[in-house]
């Protein structure tokens, strides 16, 4: 039986650190990484992000993830309530020998990137058959 994992929230973060050329704020995207047999499974929260305006690049087996906001998206808005800055999102991670770095893929839906690490052949768990002496 596995432990509960107690769910902890917390404040949106501006990135530190390398400065950006280009203009406006960068957020650190709040990210789930789950790993099953085959894979890693990373799904990164860039709330106002199109799929058009996402990038993943993997360059010297570091995996880099921006989000550029349009900001001419929020124009002449009168918000009432909110709880999030208007930013762009940037994260980086560093990728061990074992993904396969040929098959990675990954999709935007509904403010949400969703990344598929696949493993290496070899990096996959394999079962050993036990058998009688």
């Amino acid at each position: 039986m596995m432990p509960e994992q107690e769910i902890v929230t917390k404040e949106k973060q501006q990135v530190q650190g390398t400065e950006s050329t280009r203009p406006g704020r960068y957020y650190v995207p709040d990210v789930d990484i789950c790993e099953y047999p085959d894979k890693l499974m990373l799904w990164a929260d860039m709330p106002g992000v199109s799929e058009k305006n996402v990038e993943v690049m993997l360059k010297d087996s570091t995996l880099t993830l921006t989000g550029t906001v349009s900001p001419e998206t929020y124009n002449n808005l009168s918000p009432v309530y909110t709880e999030y800055n208007v930013g762009n999102y940037f994260r980086q991670f560093a990728l061990n020998e074992d993904i396969d770095e040929s098959r990675i893929q990954a999709r935007m839906r509904n403010g949400v990137l969703e990344v598929e690490l696949p493993k290496r052949e070899h990096a996959k768990p394999r079962k050993i058959e036990v058998r009688t002496a």
